[in-house]
């Protein structure tokens, strides 16, 4: 969904409407036979390469891309492959069906498939969410096939860019993994004027699965049968790795919705409860989902947001208001990560659905920090999604929240952490690695991604990871604008794929040719073009970094699915502690409560500095991971301490900037019978009081 930053990635706004091109093809019988695209008709009689289909409907777009798919595994036994990270197929489905217009696919054909939406005839003057997306008054051109005059193209945001043929272009051009996030926003559907459909963010889901199963049976009905086409909805790393093998492309479904399985919350009071979390990833597992966002733009019962900017920022925050009773809420940030900026920017049109009287609250500049981080509910839900074997996405969690989620999953080894289109703070990069966590970069400009790619290629060489794209195509964001015909250094057709075995043409549907040059990125098609411009303008080994990612993300989901909690060698083993708090005696904070399993009770020391609790494992064991849940009531500066006697103390990790929350000590593995943890310094007026600690090995 959308960027922080239009006016970064846009310096030009409309790139030249230029190349009109040849007719496609004649009319025939929908899905009847057609030649490869992008090449001659076959002889009599010969039956297409497996990567052309038997019958393609006509008329319909052209590929502009020959040669065979790149597949196989080199000699590592590593598949190759771009990443597209974070896409919406199917989001015309989502905001009441009428916010994207066009559909990827339609049994009645092209002209259906790219056909605007009704009330966008004829100029545009009705395309009311374009006002606010694209600025002026949203007219355009609506006619989609065959004249495509106004769109799509890099900046509007309201109509299709996954037509089937084109995301076929991009799999052609060596884009083997392709994550499709189920997507919709119930307030946004409501406020919208045109639906023609209900608004249930969790009925929208189901629909978008049905429908991209849908498109993966119209795909293979071209190829001859089931299992035949190139489109391939994969459940497992396993299935995934195959799919890649074959040099098809794997689809991995997603989710971005605001408040899933209803986790709405209404003045800070959450509308669900564990049960229906439990209930929601059940169902999403069953259809096929593998990785989600907990939140996204409105804060919900389980994290706050990572805020919009400007005007959109302004829209949103009113679609916050409408959705929770509340505005977002902000104060200074404690670490170096922070929020993106509301910023003051008018939306009057988002404005207008206020109530009267009310009105969008001015923010201080200095806090930059969403108040609101990950809640029980939420963590809970972070743990119900380990436990499925689940990639959890962290994009559009504010930084509370996110750090608290890290915390979660480190505190297991956990490390089914994505962060997809650059909606993450920055700071978090190394910790996402550490934990064989997948990054993919929004699709900016080729100047701007190469940059960003750049910044963080030492830490990817350290880690031994690729790298990976997110598109956003139907996502609302914008997207690569044009560099310009007269560009010093501009991606000349025709153009050989990453790996040399496909030639890419510019790309013609109906009457009208794209060409990145001119055109920017317009729709998913124009991926393998981009990705040539950030070769020309980046160099060569962006592209390779690129063609890892398929690897990358594969092995962060096949150690998602086969993690194991490694065992807590602490639960219920003997505690001792230098003090008690004494001052409760019918609750008890006794140094037992620390290693008892429940995170309802605790141990609390007496309030002064230099306290220890320690723990007795009953026999020398390997030890290389203590795990602290620190209640209110946290140390600033504090030690962890093995010994084999329970005399000799040596210390293994330590820190002087301890900050609460659920930490994980990590150190090379040794041998203790005993395990001590030592307040050096108190952070607050109380003593020092853990939840649980947890004592681990190897294996987790």
């Amino acid at each position: 969904m959308p960027r922080p930053s239009h006016a970064s990635r846009h310096a030009s706004r409309r790139g030249l409407l230029a190349l009109l091109s040849l007719l496609v093809a004649a009319t025939a019988l929908a899905l009847g036979p057609a030649a490869p695209s992008g090449a001659g008709t076959p002889p009599t009689g010969a039956r297409p390469a497996w990567w052309e289909p038997v019958a393609r409907p006509a008329p319909d777009s052209a590929v502009g891309v020959t040669g065979e798919p790149f597949g196989g595994t080199d000699a590592q036994g590593r598949v190759r492959g771009f990443v597209d990270a974070h896409n919406h197929i199917m989001s015309n489905e989502a905001f009441g069906g009428r916010l994207i217009c066009g559909k990827p696919f339609s049994e009645r054909g092209v002209a259906d498939a790219l056909e605007d939406c009704p009330e966008h005839y004829p100029d545009g003057s009705l395309a009311l969410f374009d006002f606010i997306t694209r600025g002026g008054d949203g007219r355009h051109d609506p006619d989609g096939w065959p004249t495509f005059a106004d769109w799509p193209a890099h900046d509007s945001l309201t109509h299709q860019q996954n037509y089937y043929a084109w995301i076929e272009r991009a799999w052609r051009g060596g884009q083997r993994v392709l994550v499709n996030d189920l997507v919709t926003n119930g307030v946004i559907c409501s406020v919208y004027f045109f639906k023609d459909r209900g608004c249930d963010e969790m009925e929208s889901i189901r629909l978008q699965a049905r429908r991209t199963y849908e498109m993966q049976e119209y795909v293979d009905r071209m190829y001859g049968g089931p299992g035949k086409g190139w489109f391939r909805i994969v459940t497992d790393s396993a299935q995934a790795r195959e799919v890649v093998r074959q040099g098809r492309l794997a689809v991995v479904l997603g989710v971005e919705t605001s408040e899933p399985f209803g986790c709405k919350q209404v003045l800070d009071v959450a509308r669900c409860d564990r049960e229906d979390i439990d209930r929601g990833l059940d169902e999403l597992h069953r259809l096929g989902v593998r990785s989600m966002f907990l939140c996204h733009k409105f804060d919900n019962a389980l994290c706050g947001v990572r805020f919009d900017s400007g005007a959109l920022g302004t829209a949103v925050n009113v679609g916050q208001f409408l959705s929770t009773g509340t505005f977002w809420r902000t104060e200074p940030c404690t670490g170096p990560q922070h929020d993106n900026p509301i910023g003051g920017a008018s939306a009057p049109g988002a404005e207008a659905k206020l109530p009267p009287g009310v009105t969008v609250p001015a923010y201080a500049e200095g806090a930059r920090c969403n108040t609101r981080g990950l809640t029980d509910l939420g963590a809970y839900a972070v743990r119900g999604m380990m436990r499925r074997g689940m990639m959890l996405e962290i994009d559009h969690m504010s930084v509370k929240a996110a750090g608290r989620a890290l915390d979660i999953l480190e505190s297991e080894a956990y490390p089914g952490v994505l962060s997809s289109h650059s909606w993450m703070d920055a700071e978090w990069t190394e910790r996402v690695y550490r934990l064989g966590g997948f990054i993919a970069q929004y699709m900016h400009g080729s100047a701007q991604f190469t940059a960003e790619a750049r910044r963080t290629d030492a830490l990817r060489a350290r880690y031994g990871v690729g790298y990976g794209y997110g598109t956003d195509m139907n996502g609302v964001g914008g997207w690569p604008a044009p560099r310009g015909a007269d560009a010093p250094d501009p991606v000349r057709y025709p153009f050989r794929t990453a790996d040399g075995g496909s030639l890419v043409d510019r790309q013609t549907t109906g009457e009208r040719t794209w060409d990145v040059n001119t055109d920017g990125a317009a729709h998913h098609g124009l991926v393998p073009d981009w990705l040539e411009d950030v070769r020309v303008t980046g160099g060569q080994d962006v592209v390779d970094d690129l063609l890892l990612g398929a690897e990358s993300y594969l092995r962060t989901w096949a150690a998602s699915q086969r993690h194991e909690p490694a065992a807590n060698l602490a639960a219920g083993a003997p505690a001792a502690a230098s003090s008690s708090e004494w001052w409760d005696p019918f609750a008890g904070h006794g140094p037992g409560k620390a290693v008892d399993g429940d995170t309802r009770t605790r141990w609390a020391s007496e309030w002064s500095d230099d306290q220890w609790l320690r723990v007795d494992l009953g026999a020398p064991r390997t030890v290389e991971r203590v795990t602290l849940d620190w209640e209110d009531a946290y140390a600033k500066a504090y030690r962890v301490e093995v010994s084999a006697d329970g005399r000799t103390w040596r210390t293994t990790w330590s820190t002087a900037s301890g900050d609460g929350g659920l930490d994980t000590a990590r150190f090379a593995a040794t041998q203790a019978r005993y395990v001590r943890v030592h307040g050096v310094e108190r952070a607050t007026r109380w003593g020092y009081s853990l939840r649980e600690v947890g004592v681990h090995g190897g294996g987790g």
